[in-house]
């Protein structure tokens, strides 16, 4: 694909600073940049590289100007990026229909602009929506809904009732509604509590690869639209994540745990059960989480305590080899400092006791 800068801008709401002109055939990092090419920078460091680079124009924010490149001026870089992305490599369209290899039953159904890859399974009841795709060994089980426009990655697993909304990616190798992880002590041993609730996923999430999301025990597991979560995520039974939600790779959450909307979980934390984080709440990475969190609260650590608290222990805990070698040092000092001023030992009498050989 070939665009003018005028033309790339115009999509962007930008403002072009030189030639608008420029042909310009792909977009790469400033250190992968060739002529031709659109690449991008949100600091000085960064376009100074940036102008320095084989690129044909840099897209900006700021108050950049540049007699070697032509800018692109913009209000958010990373937004362009995002869209200007979306130009340049456009999602790949599946053909619509279904692989004669798809297992497909009878009572599905499947909208004709959408396309079954091979070796899917679509059991009884399911509903697939418009342009929707399901790419090689998905598994969509009974009663499942599924949006328009939702892609399911090869060997994604729906398990019974699970409802997807619209604009849903959920990539390879995940599996959405298994059972939640509930037993009861009963005459020594443990007994399984069956799990009859469904997984429900609202409109734009994405969920990333070998994610596992539990149906409930009794109603719904929730995951709120525009939602992302990562790779490596466990979610468990009728755990409710709000909207707009930002779940980074390898964190868990144990059950019946509720968000709030735009909450931040940083990679590799854990959320224990039945609690609550507020709208807007921050969880640092590798933290564990066994307190409710309020409203646009941040924390960090394990147990994940107020963010600036937890950072001062860092400091401190920085600090403490050298405190330690300060604190020997200084019981030297005073052990010496009492062995110079000895004084005589004094007996149960009161009278100074000779510490020298006894005499006759």
């Amino acid at each position: 694909m070939t665009m003018t800068v005028s033309q790339i801008a115009a999509q962007l709401q930008g403002e072009v600073l030189g030639d608008g002109t420029t042909a310009i055939t792909g977009f790469a990092s400033a250190d992968h940049a060739r002529p031709g090419d659109l690449t991008f920078a949100e600091k000085e460091s960064y376009f100074a590289t940036a102008e320095q680079s084989q690129a044909s124009a840099i897209l900006v924010s700021g108050n950049f100007v540049s007699a070697a490149k032509v800018l692109i001026k913009v209000p958010n870089t990373r937004v362009a990026v995002a869209r200007v992305l979306s130009l340049f490599y456009p999602a790949e369209a599946e053909v619509p229909g279904i692989d004669p290899s798809a297992v497909v039953a009878a009572t599905a159904r499947v909208d004709p602009t959408a396309h079954v890859g091979p070796y899917c399974v679509i059991g009884e009841g399911v509903k697939v929506g418009a342009r929707s795709a399901l790419l090689g060994g998905c598994q969509v089980r009974r009663g499942c809904v599924l949006g328009e426009e939702v892609v399911l990655h090869p060997n994604v697993v729906l398990y019974p009732r699970t409802q997807v909304g619209n604009r849903v990616i959920i990539h390879a190798g995940t599996v959405i509604g298994s059972d939640g992880y509930g037993y009861v002590f009963d005459q020594g041993r443990h007994l399984k509590m069956p799990q009859v609730g469904q997984v429900i996923i609202h409109d734009d999430v994405e969920i990333g690869a070998n994610t596992a999301i539990d149906r409930g025990a009794i109603g719904p597991t929730v995951i709120g639209q525009g939602t992302k979560i990562d790779n490596l995520v466990h979610i468990a039974h009728n755990v409710s994540i709000g909207r707009h939600n930002l779940i980074m790779g390898q964190c868990g959450f144990a059950g019946s745990t509720k968000l709030g909307d735009y909450c931040v979980i940083a990679s590799q934390s854990g959320v224990a059960g039945h609690l609550s984080l507020g709208p807007q709440a921050t969880v640092g990475a590798k933290s564990g989480v066994m307190r409710d969190i309020p409203p646009q609260g941040r924390v960090l650590g394990i147990p994940a305590q107020p963010d600036r608290q937890m950072k001062r222990q860092f400091i401190a805990m920085q600090q403490l080899p050298e405190l330690i070698k300060r604190m020997r040092a200084a019981e030297r000092e005073l052990e010496e400092l009492k062995a110079r001023l000895a004084i005589p030992a004094v007996n149960s009498a009161g009278d100074p006791q000779d510490r020298g050989t006894a005499g006759p």
